[in-house]
């Protein structure tokens, strides 16, 4: 799933190449990925792009009166064309979803692999009529967000840390992957308890999670779309690293799995060497 350095970076490279130019078609493949109907899509056509926004993990085509927004979801991804495609658009079983045509025929694609559909495409007027937008927590990314900042949101909150970091409506734009990392670079299990944390442990969280995602929004910056999972991947030290080696320890790379995800850390580096529960092999072991 993308995340917000990816997304961070994708939305760079789309208003350097988009702002300034009008859409000149717009056609759906998926009709389940459209989750608005008013405005239609077609009130996108002819409408000049003032800028491309992030919100999160969300794209925002800012036409002025209108805005385009998408959100990639679990398996969706964005493909850019100098000149797009001359095949018509037809509904089907392609991982299209939707393309889109400039006034100088540039353009993009949006696709998802995979037979479980969540890529979400909205037409509004505000920004804030996408319920994912409306619910965001603050970007973790801001320069004004402070350790106090940090500090305040963490205290009271009964929850495994790896479930916090993941909350959009908590931190905007961490996802599964990041919150891995940082963990690990903070050196702290995923099942710790986020209003049990020291003073000492919420500061070095802080400073990891700021540095891990600082440094992957640099590492994917100027990236074309195409280029910007793979460089994902290998800037990953534990995330879909199972069996591994940790880089700092030495150590062997764990994952827990869960009906739908799976996470990955380094017992040495952040559980005091247990191994954490898996609740799926546990009960096949059972």
């Amino acid at each position: 799933m993308p995340e917000l350095p990816e997304v961070h970076a994708l939305a760079a490279f789309l208003d350097e190449r988009v702002a300034g130019h009008a859409f000149a078609s717009l056609r759906v493949a998926a009709i389940s990925a459209l989750k608005t109907f008013d405005p239609p899509l077609s009130a996108l056509e002819g409408q000049r792009i003032e800028r491309v926004l992030r919100h999160g993990k969300f794209i925002d085509f800012d036409a002025g009166e209108v805005h385009l927004i998408f959100h990639l979801a679990r398996a969706g991804w964005l493909r850019w064309y100098n000149e797009v495609p001359a095949t018509p658009v037809k509904p089907g079983r392609s991982p299209l979803a939707l393309r889109a045509r400039l006034d100088d025929g540039s353009g993009f694609d949006l696709t998802e692999a995979g037979t479980k559909k969540s890529l979400a495409v909205y037409v509004v007027r505000d920004p804030a009529e996408v319920p994912g937008i409306a619910r965001l927590g603050p970007d973790p990314t801001a320069p004004d967000f402070t350790l106090a900042d940090f500090a305040g949101i963490l205290d009271g909150r009964r929850t495994q840390i790896k479930g916090v970091l993941r909350d959009q409506s908590v931190f905007a734009g961490i996802g599964n992957a990041y919150s891995d990392e940082i963990l690990h670079a903070a050196k702290m299990s995923p099942y710790a308890l986020a209003a049990k944390l020291t003073p000492e442990q919420v500061e070095r969280l802080y400073g990891a999670l700021r540095d891990t995602l600082a440094e992957a929004v640099a590492e994917a910056s100027g990236r074309p779309p195409a280029e910007l999972k793979d460089a994902k991947r290998r800037a990953m030290r534990v995330h879909g690293r199972t069996g591994e080696t940790c880089e700092v320890c030495g150590d062997t790379i764990r994952q827990v799995i869960f009906a739908d995800s799976t996470f990955q850390y380094c017992p040495t580096c952040q559980t005091g060497g247990k191994p954490l529960a898996d609740r799926v092999l546990s009960r096949l072991v059972k």
